[in-house]
């Protein structure tokens, strides 16, 4: 029997805490530039719901901002701005 609800076959119900964790090259500007992308869909975020972590060469840096997201339209257009931005080489 096909399912006439599309959004009851969601993994995540909206809204939710939701963690985006980025990662890229360590530079000065990676931080704020993952923070501002996310800001322009989420809004404000708070200092304590960022994080950062360095690899263990201090290469690389993961950036983990912790949302209240409000749908997967939301969420894919966060990916999709971050995925295209030069200095990001992973999101996930």
């Amino acid at each position: 029997m096909a399912n006439d609800n599309p959004e009851s076959d969601q993994l995540l119900k909206f809204p939710c805490s939701f963690p985006i964790k980025i990662m890229g090259s360590d530079s000065p500007t990676f931080r704020d530039t993952v923070v501002n992308i996310v800001e322009k869909y989420a809004g404000a975020v708070n200092d304590d719901a960022v994080r950062t972590a360095s690899s263990r060469n201090g290469n690389f840096i993961s950036v983990t901002v912790t949302i209240d997201a409000e749908s997967q339209r939301q969420l894919d257009e966060i990916y999709r701005e971050l995925s295209n931005h030069d200095e990001v080489l992973v999101g996930l």
